[in-house]
């Protein structure tokens, strides 16, 4: 899903925007759920539950409305528990320090890259003038940030696959193993679209200068990231993995000739310079364990993700004031605390952001 936060196989759904409505002249949020100092409003769970659906669409166009329905339905009994515990990430990233200024900043200038706007100020514009909040559209950057940061730290760097898990794996789904001829490849690429000839040939050194730089041993995902015009930039050039057939013939004939590890001379193409290299090259037929072990595992670490982030999601539950509604569903099966409506007195009032005003639901009962 598009709008959702997935690593590990792990996807949390980034809090939406709420949008709010118009109550005497004042905006009135309805909270079902509060989360320590933090509030989730109706409004936030519609729209979630507004982009699951836009997600679905856009992932098949030609679905009917009855297939979209059931395409989402497994997943719109969750939206609240994911609300709920993407407050609980960002709240604790909070509280252990963690910065990501800079990386917003990158992150900014990524999405600017991606969609060819020429400066962060234009981004700024076309943000604003598709009806989203600029800040808004910061701070759900930020969150997303943090509440990977959060679960690198704190879940991710403890999980450990031995290599007798691998062993055992590979033994007991060897029919897995059992592939054509394939390259995985990735790619730096140095654009030369619209430059002049004298520019060409500045670029061409500096392509020249980075296979240089990788033959010297510099790791090749990393000068990707900072250094290639591709759009394979930000995942470090990966490009994915290729039998026989599927690359153009020019690089086929190259790269095929490759073993892992080997990088290509940089190739000229209509566009600009390209540099190759060949992460894994199978050979057809069984691929022995050493060659598939790194695939391993990370399907053994993501097997293993789900329940330890799950764990570590009731732990942060165990810690914190979760209180939600009755009449809405929080499928991580922490008791909501019995509670009462009432409507907020005029000098009580929590605000979740300037001009906004919150319509609390209530107050633990006594007892």
């Amino acid at each position: 899903m598009t709008k959702s936060l997935c690593f590990w196989s792990v996807c949390l759904l980034l809090l939406p925007v709420a949008a709010a409505a118009q109550d005497k002249g004042q905006i009135v949020e309805e909270v079902v759920a509060r989360v320590n100092n933090d509030v989730i409003t109706r409004t936030d769970l519609e729209n979630a539950r507004k982009a699951l659906q836009d997600e679905a669409r856009q992932d098949c166009p030609a679905c009917t409305s009855e297939q979209l329905a059931a395409k989402t339905e497994p997943f719109e009994k969750d939206l609240l528990r994911d609300l709920i515990d993407n407050s609980l990430l960002v709240q604790r990233g909070k509280d252990m320090g963690i910065n990501v200024d800079a990386s917003v900043v990158k992150q900014l200038d990524q999405i600017r890259q991606d969609h060819k706007i020429d400066s962060l100020e234009d981004l700024e514009k076309a943000v604003t003038a598709n009806g989203e909040d600029y800040e808004d559209f910061k701070t759900q950057i930020r969150n997303q940030l943090i509440t990977q940061e959060v679960i690198r730290q704190a879940v991710g760097s403890r999980i450990v696959v031995g290599h007798p898990e691998v062993l055992a794996y590979y033994d007991k789904h060897k029919q897995d193993f059992v592939r054509p001829e394939q390259v995985v490849v990735r790619e730096i690429f140095v654009s030369t679209e619209g430059k002049t000839d004298q520019e060409k040939a500045t670029l061409q050194k500096k392509a020249d200068g980075l296979l240089l730089r990788v033959k010297s041993g510099e790791d090749f995902g990393e000068l990707a990231k900072r250094f290639s015009d591709g759009s394979t930039a930000k995942q470090g050039g990966d490009l994915g993995t290729f039998e026989k057939g599927q690359l153009a013939a020019n690089l086929e004939a190259v790269a095929f000739k490759l073993d892992r590890g080997q990088t290509t001379e940089v190739l000229p193409t209509k566009t600009g310079f390209l540099i190759l290299q060949v992460q894994e090259h199978y050979a057809s037929g069984q691929q022995p364990e050493e060659k598939v072990d790194s695939e391993i595992i990370e399907r053994l670490s993501a097997e293993k993700m789900k329940p330890a982030m799950r764990d570590y999601l009731d732990m942060l539950r165990q810690d914190s004031y979760v209180d939600v509604k009755p009449g809405y569903v929080d499928t991580a099966e922490v008791a909501a605390n019995p509670i009462e409506e009432e409507a907020p007195a005029a000098d009580n009032t929590q605000k979740k952001k300037s001009g906004r005003k919150l319509l609390l639901f209530g107050k633990k009962k006594n007892g």
